[in-house]
Order: C-alpha cells, then structure tokens, then sequence
C-alpha cells in the first residue's frame, strides 16, 4: 500500500476520532514512548514464558462475530487473532492484516485488499473468500454462526463480493465514512473452520495471530504458544504466555511483586496507586494511560419507571457527588467524565453537565413523588468485585441524602452484560464506550437498536447518529458528534462518572509491552488501548 493511500485511510477515518490535528493528546503516554524507543534500540531476545494476570475470564467464550467481550477478553484476542485495521500512536486507523482499505468518492464503496501469504494457524490462507465469510457473518449473512449483537452494527452493509483472489468490495447503503474503525478492536479475523461449528465456534480459536491456542482450563488458565508460520517475519519473540484470570486486584499485584506474574493489567485505582509506588521503588515498572478510554457511569433504563420520567433522571444526577466517590475510591487519580467520549476524542466536552445539588435533589424528588404517589426508588445492579460494590454502597448512601431509595444487587459479569441487553434492570454500572471514531457507537444509542441499553428513543440522536455516519468533513463531524454530547448532557440518559485509568505493571526483565513499529510505516502501535497492551513485542531479558 502506497503512503498516499494510507494517508487517505487515515484521513478519512481518523480524521475525527484520533487524528493528531484535531486531538491535543491522543498518543500514549510520553513516559510510554521513552519505554518503547529504549525497549526496541536494543534486539530483543528471543524465547521464554510470561505469566499474565487479568482482572476477568471471559466465560463466554471467543466465537468472535457472537461475543461479547470485556478488556481482559480483547487481551486473549490480541495475541491469537489479527484484526484488518488497528490504530497507531497518533490515533490513526492503519491496513494490518489488510493491504489497504479504500473508499470510492461517496463511501458507500470499500475496497478491502489483502496481504498475500498470511494463513491462519491451521494452515488455511487468508485470502478473499475467508475475508467475504469474516465480514458476512459478522453482519450476519452466515448461517451456521448468527451473531446476536453484530448484525446490528453491519445494517449498513449491503453487500460483500469478491473482486479477485486477495480483494473484495464492501459496498454499503448510506455514505459510511469511518467504516474501517469497524474493524480494529474486537473484530478480528477467524478461520472458516472455527466458524464451521457454531457448538465449538467459542472454544475452537484459530486466527492468524502471533500465537496460537495450546490449553484453556476455563477459570484457571488459558496457554498460547508461539506460531512459528507468523506473517509478521521475526515475531512473536515469546515461546509462551499464560493468560491467568484473577478477579480480585489485589491477587494480581501480590503475583507481579512475588514474582509468579510476569505482566498484570488492572483497571482498579487504589491498585494503580500501588504500582506507582513499587515502579518508584524500583521494584517493577508501570505505564498508566486513560488514552482511548472507557467510559465508567451509571446506566439507566429510560424505558420504564422510575427513569422514564425526567425528573427521576435529574434528580439521581442532582443526588450523585461523582467527585467525591472518585476521591475515596479512586483517590482521586480518575478525570471525571463529561460525557461518553474522553479528553483525547475530539467531540469531548470540557464541562460536566452534571452539578452534585442535594437541595435540589430532594425538590425534584418530591416533585416525582407528586406527580407517581410514591418517591423515587430503583434497584442498582453491579458485578461482584469488591470496588464496585463499595461504589454502589456510597452511591446509595448519597441518594438516601435526596429520599431517594436504592437497592443493591450484585450478579457476574456476563449476567450484567445479558440483562443490559435484554433491558431487564433499572441501573446498572457500566464500563463501557472506549475511544475511537465516535460512530462506532452509534448502534448503543440509536433507537430500536437491542443493543440500545438504555432503551434511548431520541429523534435528536438519531438524526446526529445518521447525520455524522454520512457527512465526509471531518470538522463537520466534530461540531456533530459534539452535539450529540450535548444532548446527552441535557437529557441524561446515564450519570456519567469517570473515564478508566488503566495501568500495564511488568517485571523488570520483561521488555516490548508497548509493541514494536505496525508494518509498512504504519507507526508505533496505539498502546494501552482500553486495557490492552500488544503482546507481539513482549520479550524476556
């Protein structure tokens, strides 16, 4: 692929989210690009085993198109899966596993060419009819896999045809200018025989990633060894790494300190605190990056009571001191969020639109009770970890300020992930919306989307939705997409809390967490990102 036509691509699609003109601070973290430059002079050494922590298993499995994947899921994805696109240190979307990616005029017409030679682990080539069946049953023109989730975001697409042994032609229904965003992250490219069983589709992974599946003991361990047939020549240097699921955060930093851990991430402030402290110490070392983050709030079901009034909304939001949760929880270290899209995202919002009010609280909760026979009251689902019970725990107490009654309950992950999918709560927290080109999220919000959690049925966000899908001026978009924030801001369909401080800690002897140059000038890869640092480039002194 050209220069110029990887400039086009860029322009195109990172022109809004992550493009280096319009964002202030998108790259990661300086102190991470000193680790990198420093990391890579030297040739790493080729070899040996890393255990990983992560905060999660993902027990649903890994049939990608039909998976529902947390941060420590996307961590598994990124060492036996490659994706199309992926995004640099300067937030631009770049071809990976594809040669190039380009639009017609209009973009509604996307060419998608492949590199030639790349195979997947069971010795089947990536060629243009394994890439037609990635894209149809993501949109969910396969049947033996039917993605629940996916096809949603794929309406757009109206067909997918094979233009010659390495090409095919995605042509869609309206302009969709960032389409290729679609296509970093979590959808990555699968093998036809992993998508040949829809029973084994979640166990069964074979990508064309830097490493293959060896053994996953579900809750205990999952082991991928190194794929020696890896189109990227010279990668990976590992012979080995063991992913290990540990919920409690505390269990990851007495793993890295003692020795039995090699890499842990973590998403838990007072557990950042600590390995700061350590890194400071000497005794491992730590990047920390909220680059391209998640968005941490309180969701709420605007669909049924109390919050389909908004009175009840407002007053919950007048009720909230986000400031002072992240104070004691947080210690302070999280930015508070002012809306979905974080202060690296160009549509980002510099004021809150949220003003902790407990006077004003109570009013709006005695003018709800007025208008239903009842005051407000709600029950807050969370996950079963320890801190964001003790989120809910403050919040509740916060609300009982303004009369407003709160039940807590706490379930798993995936349980918190089916009942906000199936709109079956009334709060709930989230983690969720991680940076990017903010048309990505358009099927979250959109009416009559199910995967619209909050059950959102807005003509105004609609309108924004489409309006910026389409519009081909990236300065457009921003104005766009900024009013789409503002609208949120005034609704408040979710108690917007903070962006997710994530924080990569590592022995001293482990080298490359921060990837090594994409190929052909594609950059320093985006580290970090959400949560999930490269494993390609991870080596042992």
């Amino acid at each position: 692929m050209s220069g110029t036509r990887r400039r086009r691509v860029g322009a195109l699609v990172g022109g809004l989210a992550l493009s280096a003109a319009m964002l202030s601070a998108v790259a990661a973290p300086a102190g991470a690009d000193r680790q990198a430059r420093a990391q890579h002079a030297a040739k790493p050494k080729l070899g040996g085993s890393v255990e990983f922590g992560l905060e999660a298993e993902t027990t649903g499995g890994f049939c990608l198109p039909d998976a529902t994947l947390a941060a420590s899921g996307l961590q598994v994805v990124s060492a036996i899966y490659d994706t199309l696109v992926t995004l640099n240190a300067k937030g631009e979307y770049v071809p990976y596993l594809a040669k190039s990616f380009e639009p017609n005029a209009d973009s509604t017409q996307w060419t998608i060419t492949l590199r030639p030679g790349v195979q997947f682990h069971d010795g089947t080539p990536f060629d243009a009819e394994a890439l037609k069946l990635n894209l149809d049953t993501y949109r969910g023109a396969n049947p033996v896999i039917v993605p629940r989730l996916n096809v949603f975001n794929f309406r757009n697409v109206a067909s997918v045809d094979i233009t010659g042994p390495l090409s095919v032609v995605v042509t869609t229904k309206v302009p969709w200018v960032a389409f290729p965003a679609y296509w970093a992250d979590r959808r990555a490219m699968v093998a036809p025989a992993q998508l040949a069983d829809k029973v084994t589709c979640a166990t069964n992974m074979i990508g064309t990633g830097p490493f293959q599946l060896d053994e996953w003991r579900q809750n205990e361990s999952l082991t991928v060894k190194k794929n020696e047939s890896y189109w990227r020549k010279g990668l990976p240097y590992l012979d080995e790494i063991v992913f290990r699921p540990l919920t409690d955060p505390q269990s990851r930093i007495n793993g890295l300190q003692g020795g039995d851990l090699g890499v842990i991430t973590t998403s838990n402030s007072l557990s950042i605190a600590d390995l700061k402290g350590k890194a400071a110490a000497g005794e491992v070392n730590v990047i920390v990056s909220d680059k391209g983050a998640e968005t941490f709030y309180l969701m709420l079901n605007v669909s049924q009571p109390p919050f389909d009034d908004p009175i009840a909304r407002q007053a919950v939001a007048a009720a909230s001191d986000i400031v002072l949760i992240n104070e004691i929880r947080n210690t302070g270290l999280n930015t508070i969020a002012t809306g979905p899209f974080p202060p690296d995202n160009a549509a980002h919002l510099a004021k809150s639109p949220i003003v902790h009010d407990v006077n004003k609280a109570k009013k709006l909760n005695k003018q709800y009770e007025q208008a239903h026979g009842e005051p407000i009251a709600f029950e807050y689902v969370t996950v079963q970890q320890p801190d964001t019970v003790a989120i809910a725990e403050l919040l509740k107490e916060q609300m009982a300020k303004a009369g407003i009654d709160v039940t807590i309950r706490t379930v798993d992950q995936p349980t918190l992930v089916a009942e906000a999918v199936a709109a079956k709560f009334q709060a709930l927290s989230f983690r969720f919306h991680p940076g990017g080109d903010p048309d990505v999220q358009y099927v979250y919000w959109h009416s009559g989307s199910p995967v619209n959690f909050s059950r959102i049925n807005d003509p105004e966000i609609d309108r924004l939705l489409d309006t910026g899908r389409s519009e081909p001026d990236p300065a457009k978009r921003v104005a766009i997409y900024r009013e789409l924030n503002q609208r949120f801001g005034k609704e408040l369909y979710n108690v917007w809390a903070w962006y997710t401080l994530w924080a990569v800690g590592y022995q001293t002897d482990v080298k490359g967490v921060t990837g090594p140059p994409l190929p052909d000038g594609g950059g320093r890869p985006f580290s970090l990102f959400a949560g999930v640092v490269p494993v390609v480039g991870i080596s042992k002194t």
